[in-house]
């Protein structure tokens, strides 16, 4: 079994491309003040996630990989709104993306919105809600390119169930690297 040290080194590795990716779109990171929201609002839902679950304390099977190699643990998540991050900096409200998304609500039980402008770094959002209105599913897709790199991103969250996150990278220098942090509720 690998050393609980690789883990985390390999959930660092993780934090730190993802933190590089959005800081690469500083547009992306700028917060929300005062500013009324026209879309769902993952700041809002994950800080009431992280709130509810910091005080259930549930256990985790945590499982991360790097490019194949993978470890899982069962843990309890010390900050959940570190943990949630990722879905966090997702959020596309902010005052200059007004119109920046088509909504789609075609769907009665599902609500997508896709960027209109490719530049953006969240490209889409799927929220499916229960019958009694309440979250089942987030799904968040976010993409970015440049001359040195392109990184995809797949965010997966099921309330009370299992969140997942899944990163491809490929960098023209160094090659490609594939990371995926899955989280399983016990």
């Amino acid at each position: 079994m690998i050393q609980h040290h690789r883990i985390r080194r390999m959930c660092l590795t993780c934090v730190i491309l993802a933190w590089g990716a959005s800081s690469c779109n500083e547009s992306n990171s700028a917060s929300v003040v005062g500013s009324s929201t026209s879309y769902f609002s993952l700041v809002d839902y994950f800080d009431r996630e992280a709130t509810r679950l910091q005080q259930l304390a549930p256990s985790i099977v945590k499982t991360v990989a790097k490019n194949g190699e993978q470890e899982s643990k069962e843990i309890r998540i010390i900050d959940w709104r570190e943990e949630f991050a990722l879905f966090i900096d997702a959020d596309i409200n902010k005052p200059a993306w007004q119109n920046s998304y088509h909504v789609d609500s075609s769907n009665v039980s599902a609500v997508i919105y896709k960027s209109i402008d490719p530049k953006l770094r969240t490209a889409q959002i799927t929220v499916e809600k229960q019958e009694d209105g309440s979250v089942k599913h987030i799904q968040i897709v976010n993409k970015v390119s440049n001359m040195l790199y392109h990184t995809d991103e797949e965010l997966d969250y099921y309330p009370d169930s299992l969140y997942r996150i899944v990163k491809r990278q490929r960098v023209r220098v160094i090659g490609e690297s594939d990371y995926t942090v899955i989280g399983k509720w016990k």
